[in-house]
């Protein structure tokens, strides 16, 4: 009984330190947003030139997460997390000394590395907690409490970066992010205990070049398609060559005695769910948040629709998508201990479905759209936090790392593809309402809401028909197919 009070004290231990990291994740996102415009003039380029920043760091993400989840799990969770936060606070550190836009889009884009912190957070928690009674939940009720953290940090950082950028020079308010991050580096080191086991062996650095190539293909084309239009056969060529490129990944996985991503994990019945509901859910967590707020700063005196918020009130907007991010992630675990993990992903889902398909018959008000949103950000809180808890359950013991990163993944190639689809449908039959228009059209509003509402109930039906009941519970590994 003792010792199951010492591993107690020193898990909640280690999930305190955690989310100071994860706050500093939430912070690094939240933080930039409101002066996005005010570094576009500090570089001299045009407010288009921003959207660059986040398509590298969604390309980064894709290719990072895999090579260090695997490298989490073989060489120690702790460790990779270390090193992937100085990476992170070399490139924080490093933003306000830069003068060109190009230097500072390559110390932006590794800066994203912090992506991978979440999925090794989780599967360090699920490696210490081996030895406990329902260890799924416990590992769930942990990653509610790091969302809910990174929400927390994000709502922080936004307001604080909003009323810093307005007093004081920018070059002083890029350096705030920097001295947070090597905060948390030390954070890391002094008070975080690495996972029991590592499992050693070589990474597959041809089972990386060839996903990384079928990646940057992938996204590639469909960047090309957001610039070119859906007319560009090179665009949609580029595109099918990164599908076409798994092909060889995934035989060569198949034959590697330690493969980078065990393909197999994919044909697991609790797995492929999951990774499935990543990809959906990806549309909207990632995809929809930019055209929801230009929605609500449109001006229905002259487009004829949308809300017409300022920046502060669109900024409250949402604020109370966080919160609501927030009390899904922390509620997951009651409802998941109430019912059944699987059925409460299934509730979260559809929850996300609900909320966005409410926005099609209600958007004349703000009112009617906070509503929308904290319906659709209570699920959405609660799938960010019980995924990658779900995947590590789920996975063989020692590919939880890769397994967690997999959600990550999955999660961001969902919002490209949705970014692609959500630009194509809001350029068509754009029509400027006054000189110099630049709303996206209704009907392209009225696409986004409706592929992301489908697409979140495709994910709960996914889990709701395909994964096993008794699926994310604690149970022998053997009963995973690997």
């Amino acid at each position: 009984m003792s010792m199951k009070k010492v591993t107690l004290g020193a898990l909640v231990g280690v999930v305190g330190f955690l989310a100071f990291v994860e706050l500093t994740s939430g912070f690094i996102q939240g933080y930039y947003t409101p002066m996005l415009s005010n570094i576009a003039r500090h570089l001299d380029v045009h407010d288009a030139d921003v959207n660059w920043l986040e398509g590298s760091q969604l390309m980064l993400s894709a290719l990072v997460v895999p090579a260090l989840a695997k490298l989490g799990d073989m060489a120690g969770h702790k460790r990779i997390l270390l090193w992937s936060t100085a990476v992170t606070a070399f490139a924080t550190l490093a933003l306000p000394f830069t003068e060109s836009f190009a230097l500072f889009l390559a110390a932006w884009t590794l800066q994203g590395v912090y992506v991978v912190w979440l999925p090794l957070e989780i599967a360090l928690i699920w490696s210490r907690s081996h030895s406990m009674e329902n260890r799924s939940l416990v590992t769930a009720r942990a990653a509610g409490i790091l969302v809910a953290a990174l929400e927390l940090g994000a709502i922080t950082g936004a307001l604080l970066g909003g009323q810093l950028i307005d007093t004081l020079p920018i070059m002083t308010v890029l350096f705030v992010p920097g001295v947070l991050v090597t905060i948390c580096f030390f954070v890391i080191l002094f008070g975080v205990k690495e996972s029991p086991d590592q499992l050693g062996g070589r990474l597959d650095l041809v089972g990386l070049s060839l996903i990384s190539l079928a990646i940057l293909a992938f996204t590639g084309g469909l960047s090309l398609l957001r610039l070119n239009g859906a007319g560009d056969p090179a665009a949609w060529g580029v595109a099918l060559l990164g599908l076409l490129l798994v092909i060889p990944f995934a035989r060569w996985e198949l034959r590697h005695p330690d493969p980078l991503i065990d393909v197999r994990l994919f044909r697991s019945p609790a797995l492929a769910p999951v990774f499935l509901t990543a990809a959906l859910f990806g549309m909207s967590v990632l995809g929809a948040q930019a055209p929801l707020s230009t929605f609500l700063r449109t001006d229905p005196e002259v487009y004829g629709y949308g809300i017409g918020t300022t920046g502060f009130v669109t900024s409250l907007a949402i604020g109370f998508y966080l919160i609501s991010m927030v009390i899904g992630a922390l509620l997951y675990p009651r409802v998941a201990r109430l019912l059944t993990p699987r059925l409460a992903l299934v509730i979260a889902a559809s929850m996300v479905g609900v909320g966005y398909l409410m926005f099609v018959p209600f958007h004349a008000t703000y009112l009617q759209m906070v509503i929308n949103i904290m319906i659709a950000g209570l699920g959405s809180g609660a799938l960010v936090a019980a995924l990658p808890a779900a995947a590590a359950s789920a996975a063989p013991a020692t590919q939880t790392g890769v397994a967690t990163g997999l959600t990550n993944s999955t999660k961001t190639i969902g919002g490209a593809v949705a970014s692609a689809i959500f630009g194509f449908a809001l350029m068509h039959g754009v029509s400027g309402g006054a000189e110099g228009g630049t709303a996206g059209s209704f009907s392209g509003y009225l696409t986004v809401w409706l592929v992301c509402s489908i697409s979140a109930f495709v994910a709960a039906a996914a889990l709701l028909f395909i994964v096993p009941k008794n699926a994310f519970q604690d149970r022998p590994v053997e009963k995973v197919e690997s």
